[in-house]
């Protein structure tokens, strides 16, 4: 049963971190688009979102190196 437990964890786990990266880059393109603001900042959004994508794809890139070289 600890198997059963172990590899649901780490499919949910999985999915988790998808939905994540799908937020995080909805949320930088957003940002970066103009369809999202938050008031008062002006240019700074688009700055904004550059960096959530950024970030969210240097974070992807990271984790899957790191899981590359524990195995």
């Amino acid at each position: 049963m600890k198997n059963k437990n172990s590899a649901l964890t780490k499919i949910l786990s999985f999915l988790v971190w998808i939905a994540g990266i799908i937020v995080s880059l909805a949320v930088g393109f957003a940002l970066k688009d103009g369809t999202l603001s938050v008031p008062g900042l002006g240019i700074i959004n688009i700055i904004a979102g550059w960096v959530v994508i950024i970030t969210t794809l240097i974070g992807v890139l990271i984790s899957a190196i790191s899981s590359l070289v524990r195995k």
